[in-house]
């Protein structure tokens, strides 16, 4: 199974363990052929504290550890 990854930008770091962190993806309206940014939000586990709010960090999938979180942060990119 590939294992995903995707590339956001930490938005808040309020809770212990978690951060939010804002995806977003370019793509292609059907009808008008547009290109629109959609923005999704991903509620991450962060044990080890490393990111704050304005990081870019590379973060993928993994097994749920809560009813939202199912997403790790693997590195901070800067």
């Amino acid at each position: 199974m590939v294992v995903k990854e995707k590339i956001g930008i930490v938005v808040s770091d309020k809770m212990t363990n978690t951060r939010i962190v804002a995806v977003s993806d370019r793509v292609i309206h059907k009808r008008y052929r547009k290109v629109i940014t959609r923005t999704k939000r991903y509620a991450v586990h962060d044990s080890k504290f490393n990111s704050s709010i304005g990081d870019k960090v590379l973060i993928r999938e993994i097994a749920p550890l809560s009813k939202t979180k199912n997403w790790l942060v693997t590195k901070v990119i800067d």
